[in-house]
């Protein structure tokens, strides 16, 4: 392929096929997202035909990535959170601890992992698509009722604990030949949060002022076009800094940007001018995941497939029963959580892809992790339709106020 047609070419294929692919899976009742991660197969190395650019497709997906920790911190709200701060928080820490146990367990003793793939499978596993579950809940209704706030609440938790994980993961994983050295470690983890520490800080103290001014002033213009492009350079821009400047990763420059500008008079508005690009890169971000998938590990080693995914639907759902449970909620609650958390989507797959990057994980548990994100969203419709014969369906909640939820229900 001459170089000079790889990135118009990559960009056809994936839209193209991702369109195909995606109309396809809503026409079955399926998430659209499983339609992206299939294009991504067919034009993949591991599919006859066609092969994308291997090499520039994750680059644009890492766009994507930015732009939607970028929304998510523009419509994250901390009020919302608080308001079920005593079920989510402890609620998803227990239950990503309860995931990772179990796939912890199956890698040690039944693939034969090491003891840090296997944590990292089981850590992959753990934490649900928050994409797909605001989809769900906007089909259904639920967002802005307190069945939708709790399960929101406690993907946030889960969001935040893994980008917090993104943070840490270079540290803890030593290049082949280092040795363990503890004080190395902590000193290595100590400067990091350090750094990162001094990053939210600017961002908040000088960033609050600067880039709200910012925005006004581009907003003045009276140019959309211009206003657009601001919040985009916003965005990219200090996600380069948090990575470049501060060590920290794209995804948390990007998400504590939107933070920022999170609830000043133009939130709203950057959000609703990002949202295009952001679901257009978001697209080439499934696409370029689903182009490292190898589908031969479904026939290979079925029996590793039929255990991820069990602990991903019946595992994750059984923990979380129990502890919506100890919180003594109703069963419509605890059901709809449980639902909720039956899938895995795209914080598994760059946990999954920077571990494989780095040496910390083989591509053939990288697979895994994938075969459990294509069967799980593929199958959650049929789990939400199970708990509705189980009692979870509620009445839909009368049109209220608009609030930050909704608003991120309508974005994601």
């Amino acid at each position: 392929m001459p170089h000079a047609d790889s990135l118009i070419i990559t960009l056809v294929g994936g839209f193209v096929l991702a369109f195909v692919f995606g109309m396809l899976a809503n026409r079955l009742r399926l998430s659209p997202l499983v339609g992206y991660l299939v294009a991504g197969v067919v034009v993949g190395p591991f599919t006859p035909g066609y092969v994308a650019d291997t090499e520039l497709a994750p680059q644009l997906a890492e766009i994507g990535v930015i732009l939607l920790m970028f929304g998510v911190g523009l419509h994250f709200s901390p009020k919302d959170l608080m308001q079920v701060r005593k079920v989510a928080l402890p609620g998803a820490l227990v239950q990503i601890g309860a995931a990772t146990v179990m796939g912890w367990v199956l890698g040690r003793f039944a693939l034969g992992l090491g003891d840090l793939e296997a944590a990292l499978l089981g850590f992959s596993l753990s934490v649900a698509s928050t994409v797909v579950l605001l989809k769900t809940l906007e089909e259904r209704k639920q967002v802005k009722g307190e069945i939708g706030k709790i399960a929101v609440g406690w993907l946030i938790v889960e969001d935040l604990a893994i980008v917090v994980a993104l943070v840490m993961l270079p540290l803890v994983i030593l290049p082949e030949g280092q040795m363990f050295n503890p004080a190395v470690l902590a000193g290595s983890i100590g400067l990091t949060l350090l750094k990162v520490a001094v990053f939210v800080v600017l961002m908040f103290v000088v960033g609050g002022k600067v880039l709200p001014w910012l925005l006004v002033r581009i907003a003045h213009t009276k140019s959309r076009e211009l206003f657009t492009l601001g919040v985009l350079s916003i965005a990219l821009g200090i996600a380069w800094l948090a990575y470049a400047v501060f060590g920290a990763s794209f995804a948390l420059g990007a998400f504590v940007a939107g933070l920022v500008l999170n609830g000043t008079p133009l939130g709203h508005n950057a959000a609703e001018r990002s949202l295009p690009l952001r679901d257009a890169f978001a697209v080439l971000f499934f696409v370029s995941v689903g182009m490292l998938f190898d589908p031969n590990i479904v026939v290979t080693k079925p029996l590793a497939v039929l255990g991820v995914v069990f602990i991903v639907i019946i595992g994750k759902s059984l923990a979380a029963m129990v502890i919506t449970s100890a919180f003594k909620l109703d069963r419509a609650t605890s059901l709809t959580v449980a639902a909720s958390l039956a899938q895995i989507g795209e914080f598994s797959f760059i946990l999954a892809a920077i571990s494989m990057q780095m040496g910390a994980m083989d591509r053939e548990t990288h697979d895994l992790i994938l075969a459990a994100s294509l069967l799980s969203i593929t199958l959650n419709p049929f789990v939400f339709a199970l708990i509705d014969r189980m009692g979870a369906k509620t009445p839909p909640t009368p049109p209220v106020k608009q609030t930050d939820t909704e608003a991120l229900a309508k974005v994601m």
